[in-house]
């Protein structure tokens, strides 16, 4: 898979997950630093794949992020050819009564919940390898805390449960001493590293018109690889879309109110290559892994629903771009005296400078592309 050296993550993480007897793990690590895959080798390592009955069980807070791992999974145990994988996502119906051969289930708490309760699909007591992924995000989700505890009830109890998490904040930790007994706990790196390789600029703009002819500007200049740009509602996101089309870019649209399949499909087409830029909103921010990517573009900046600096999805969404520590470029778009408040508290808050970046000046643009 290219993989030359574990990352921190897996090379703190893989010697607990493979111990006899099995340990359970509380782990946080910044998205991008191979978590996905340290977990994945647990399971496929604990995995009998002559006993066709489900014996892993990850949960995912997203279809997207199900779907992603699953793609790992898939990609890790290629020469496993008798091992197979089971998604419990709504719209995936499978008859009632029926029991479940895959070995690796891969689902979003209400689904798999419905699958080891009412629809008895899954037999939980048979699970070995439990692993909650992106914590942070299932304990913030509505709903998916307490699915996910009363899921966690039904295993057995030398199951081995692993916790991923980008963030430890109170609630995570609480949510993980319900969830995980007697856990061996890694925290890694704190954030404002994986920001060092990763260079952000913002530009002064006097409204979203600006904002779209900067845009056009930066983008001549740094076709390089690929970019997301994020934006704050899905009507500025289609809108940008429209625009962006209309000047004759490539331009994939991302947003909620896509059914799964949909936005399956956009971030598909994205990964190959097809469109170079990906407008959407937050839905995208964490987890979406695409290697070319070394553009973020922040049309509007992460703010929370009482309209302040929103850190954590700021950190996540470039953190889209320098995957695995390779060089990123984020630029922020400051329309308002509004915004420009928020990214001086953004910048406080990672204690990073966040320099100015002119884009009527091609020079500029060209040194910094390059």
């Amino acid at each position: 898979m290219g993989f030359n050296r574990p990352s921190k993550i897996q090379e703190n993480a893989l010697p607990l997950m493979l111990a006899e007897p099995p340990q359970n793990l509380i782990a946080q690590s910044q998205s991008g630093t191979g978590k996905t895959a340290a977990f994945v080798l647990a399971m496929l390592s604990h995995v009998e794949p002559t006993n066709r009955y489900p014996q892993c069980l990850c949960l995912s807070p997203t279809y997207e992020l199900a779907l992603q791992t699953g793609k790992v999974i898939e990609q890790m145990g290629k020469f496993y050819p008798e091992l197979k994988l089971a998604y419990a996502v709504r719209g995936n119906k499978l008859e009632r009564g029926q029991k479940i051969s895959e070995q690796i289930v891969i689902g979003t708490p209400g689904t798999v919940l419905d699958w080891c309760a009412k629809l008895r699909f899954i037999d939980p007591k048979k699970i070995k390898v439990f692993v909650l992924d992106e914590a942070d995000v299932m304990i913030a989700t509505q709903g998916y805390q307490d699915q996910s505890i009363r899921i966690q009830r039904m295993l057995p109890r030398n199951c081995q449960m692993l916790l991923f998490s980008a963030t430890f904040e109170d609630s995570v930790w609480n949510f993980a001493q319900k969830v995980v007994p007697e856990p061996n706990i890694i925290k890694l790196k704190r954030e404002e590293e994986t920001l060092d390789t990763i260079k952000q600029y913002y530009v002064l703009c006097n409204n979203r018109e600006e904002k779209f002819q900067a845009l056009c500007n930066l983008y001549g200049a740094i076709t390089i690889a690929q970019a997301i740009i994020f934006c704050h509602t899905r009507k500025t996101a289609s809108w940008l879309a429209a625009e962006l089309s209309r000047e004759g870019h490539q331009v994939a649209l991302l947003s909620g109110e896509m059914v799964v399949e949909q936005r399956a499909a956009v971030i598909e087409r994205f990964r190959e290559g097809k469109e170079k830029v990906l407008v959407t909103t937050n839905v995208c921010a964490r987890g979406i892994d695409v290697e070319q990517v070394s553009v973020v573009i922040n049309f509007d900046l992460p703010v929370d629903k009482d309209g302040n600096p929103d850190n954590e999805t700021y950190l996540h969404r470039i953190g889209r771009t320098g995957r695995f520590g390779k060089r990123g470029l984020a630029v922020n778009m400051v329309d308002s005296k509004h915004s420009m408040n928020i990214l001086n508290r953004i910048q406080e808050h990672f204690n990073k400078k966040i320099e100015r970046l002119d884009t009527d000046d091609l020079d500029e643009i060209e040194k910094i592309a390059n």
